[in-house]
């Protein structure tokens, strides 16, 4: 939408700057994405002063002035105009200024003396027709300030993103509303210079009625909301005025004449479509109707169309001679050589509109608005606009009092908003009395009002309030979101909790993104030959026609995009599902956890020119994050593959496997390093009526895979207890059996065990490593003593020789 920084204050008469007025429709209403300068032209124009002025010794017409323009020394510059005075202002180009007209200043010698800049007339800045002379100012400006500083003349475009709910705004009536009541002033309609006499009141009817001799009729398959016709004779056709020409610039409309001005005028003002016929091309009535088989039109642009049958037409006798809310037809285009013209001024079926413009293949201003809902209740006033401003421009006379054909629409709700509901949505208690003036102020009549509660009908524009949480959010905006606390309170906006599958995948995500890791949002569709894939009975392309039995698929696919792109320095993870063959006709859903890294450990470093490459053990560590994240407060273990192969280790949970990690196939260049995946099945779609106690139940592999759902747990007020374990471990004896005598050996204090330290060499048997762990044990109660502490190490340690035969180094 665009609208008019004049055009807003002529509404709304407030002292506020173009980026002030962003700031508030942005905070309260809705974005603004740009502003526009109109006259960027003249921003290189300054104001200069004429210090001196003589005849040129060459030229009888010619000036040589001495001019002022706010540098250290005066400029000598030739001029031909008669009215320069020493002692005035002018508007004056310094060279190197390109002219609103294209024409580049530059230092030139006329007639043997050279001219350093052009003193401006009004014409030469394109403010005007008048070339008599140059463009004296009356302002109090000191010599070099900016032209349009100086003088306001440069109006300001507005761009802002209206959604689709609010058509209200889709007009400066509607923007002037939104300001009025954010600033607390009036609004009124601006003032038209010799705008015409009133017209006579519309005459209401139901299907049918005439106006200035022309029947209009109205068909109920239509669903036409409100359709006004009235008739002008004796129209001069002819150019617009400037002010009109310059508004309707401002929001980015080129002017056509008076007549099409006046309703695109009315258009953006007011946000209501209108139309105007040459009404010598009508034959017959005027009628609202559904376009008849086969029929066709050729439309204002040129374009023969052919129409379906949900298509709304504006028809005479001879046929379809506008399509109802996008655009008119060219046999009854108003010319320059029109003298009695028929106004249209409707509100359309929105979805009849869509099915209209998209069958057609059409996008006009008008389409835009009725698409999204032109308020019925605006119609006559819109009309009233219209036909007063084509006469003050076009001259003519209104024949007879015009018609209104009213329709069907929905009445305005009355709605109730509760105070106690307002403060538990907002988080803050507003006053009842407040909310009733932020109510007001927009537009909804309150009907009665208390502490407690207030009743209000909602306005026939607002089409996007229809409850009380709109109604809501209506104090909010104007009441200012910048206002209400952002401090977390100790309340869920719920009593419903999360799913478990959700908490699951948040907290996985989280982890991996702490390490580094970019999540990838692909389609679960891949290529496929072998039956063992589930087939999609529509897919979206035959390349890619079946469901992916892996996450890795897809991960792999996305590093060999990447490779092709010399990118090798990869570190991808998707949430996503895999599909397994069933033998019931659907088949089964797992949630799963893909992770893919390959490439340098780090970035290059001028203390590391040569970083390592990521290996296997880069990998096993990986799914150790990932499984302890997901599979929290279970046992986890990762256990070597039995066989060679691209399978690397299992991720054991209980008695169970849910992951692997593996090698990745790629198709890659020579020159890139060795992927590896790791894979997880986080839980399948179908839930079971039973959960065990502590957790959320899903079937995995038949059998049943419960998750850890996250549960409170009070920060420990206790110290940590804290203790090394250096151990010689024997080759071939894995970092998690360790692990798991430990665990099983310390109890239920053990907080934490942590692995920080591999050592072989001097001081270590050969058939040794020596592997360091750090153990925090935690009392929730009391503080831990130090026999209790060597007692729990004393028995790790028993435990450790007798069933690893690993010994403290």
């Amino acid at each position: 939408m665009n609208a008019s920084y004049e055009w807003l204050r002529a509404f709304v008469p407030v002292n506020a700057t173009p980026a002030q007025l962003r700031d508030l429709f942005t905070a309260h209403t809705a974005t603004v994405e740009e502003l526009v300068p109109l006259r960027a032209d003249l921003a290189p124009i300054v104001i200069a002063r004429v210090k001196e002025a003589g005849r040129h010794p060459d030229s009888d017409h010619l000036w040589v002035t001495q001019v002022d323009a706010g540098g250290p020394e005066t400029l000598e510059v030739i001029c031909g105009a008669p009215n320069v005075t020493v002692g005035a202002l002018y508007p004056f180009a310094p060279v190197g200024t390109t002219m609103p007209n294209g024409i580049k200043i530059e230092r030139r010698k006329i007639r043997g003396i050279y001219s350093n800049g052009m003193l401006c007339s009004a014409r030469e800045l394109n403010l005007g027709e008048d070339q008599a002379g140059i463009m004296e100012l009356d302002v109090a400006a000191t010599p070099g300030t900016p032209f349009l500083a100086a003088v306001p003349m440069g109006d300001t475009r507005l761009v802002l993103d209206v959604g689709a709910n609010r058509p209200d705004l889709l007009s400066h009536l509607g923007l002037a509303r939104e300001l009025a009541a954010i600033s607390g002033k009036q609004w009124r309609l601006p003032e038209i210079p010799n705008l015409g006499p009133e017209i006579p009141k519309p005459a209401q009817v139901s299907a049918k009625g005439t106006t200035g001799g022309i029947e209009v009729r109205v068909s109920a398959e239509s669903r036409a909301r409100r359709y006004l016709g009235a008739v002008i004779r004796g129209v001069d056709v002819g150019p617009s005025p400037e002010w009109l020409i310059r508004r309707l610039d401002a929001v980015g409309v080129r002017s056509i004449s008076n007549v099409v001005d006046a309703t695109n005028y009315v258009l953006h003002e007011l946000g209501q479509p209108v139309h105007a016929f040459d009404l010598a091309k009508l034959r017959g009535a005027v009628a609202v109707r559904r376009a008849s088989p086969g029929e066709t039109l050729v439309t204002l642009d040129g374009e023969s169309r052919k129409l379906h049958a949900d298509v709304v037409v504006i028809a005479d006798d001879r046929g379809a001679q506008a399509v109802a809310g996008v655009m008119g037809g060219r046999e009854s285009e108003v010319t320059q050589n029109s003298r009695d013209l028929f106004i249209e001024v409707a509100s359309f079926d929105p979805k009849l509109t869509r099915s209209a413009r998209r069958s057609l293949g059409l996008n006009t201003d008008a389409s835009y608005r009725f698409e999204r809902g032109v308020d019925p209740a605006l119609a006559p006033a819109a009309l009233d606009r219209v036909v007063r401003l084509i006469i003050s421009l076009a001259g003519g006379r209104v024949d007879g009092a015009p018609v209104d054909v009213r329709g069907t629409w929905p009445e305005p709700a009355t709605l109730t908003l509760r105070a106690k509901r307002t403060e538990q949505v907002l988080g803050e208690r507003v006053p009842m009395d407040q909310a009733r003036r932020y109510l007001e102020g927009a537009g909804f009549v309150v009907h009665s009002s208390s502490e407690s509660e207030l009743r209000a009908t909602v306005p026939t524009w607002r089409v996007d309030v229809s409850g009380e949480i709109d109604l809501v959010e209506e104090v909010a905006r104007f009441h200012g979101y910048d206002r209400f606390p952002d401090e977390i309170r100790p309340f869920r906006p719920t009593t419903t909790f999360d799913d478990p599958l959700w908490t699951v995948a948040n907290r996985v995500r989280d982890a991996l993104v702490g390490l580094g890791l970019f999540e990838t949002r692909p389609m679960p569709f891949v290529h496929a030959t072998e039956d063992t894939y589930v087939r999609v009975r529509n897919p979206l392309s035959e390349n890619e026609a079946f469901l992916r039995q892996s996450v890795l698929e897809t991960l792999a696919r996305r590093a060999e995009f990447n490779l092709s792109h010399r990118s090798g320095d990869l570190r991808l993870f998707e949430i996503g599902s895999a599909f397994l063959r069933n033998s019931a006709a659907m088949p089964r859903e797992q949630l799963r956890l893909g992770a893919l890294i390959m490439g340098r450990r780090h970035p290059p470093h001028f203390t590391e020119p040569r970083p390592p490459m990521i290996d296997m053990w880069d990998a096993k560590e990986l799914a150790a994050v990932a499984a302890s994240a997901a599979y929290a407060g279970r046992q986890v273990e990762l256990v070597p593959a039995a066989k060679a192969g691209d399978v690397l280790w299992h991720v054991r949970v209980g008695d169970r496997t849910l992951g692997n990690v593996t090698r990745v196939a790629l198709d890659a260049p020579v020159w890139s390093s060795p992927a590896y995946g790791v894979e997880l099945v986080l839980g399948e779609m179908e839930t079971q009526p039973a959960a065990p106690r502590g957790g959320h139940s899903y079937i995995e592999g038949g059998a049943h895979l419960t998750v850890a759902v996250s549960r409170y747990r009070a920060l420990p007020t206790m110290p940590p207890a804290e203790f090394d374990l250096a151990l010689l471990v024997p080759i071939g004896t894995t970092r998690s059996d360790v692990e798991n005598v430990i665990r099983n050996s310390a109890g239920e204090l053990l907080e934490s065990l942590d692995l920080f330290d591999e050592y072989t060499g001097e001081g270590v048997p050969q058939d040794h490593r020596s592997l360091a762990w750090r153990l925090t044990f935690r009392h929730p109660e009391r503080t831990l003593r130090d026999k209790e502490i060597e007692g729990r190490r004393n028995k790790i340690l028993g435990a450790l020789e007798q069933e690893l035969h690993v010994r403290k180094r």
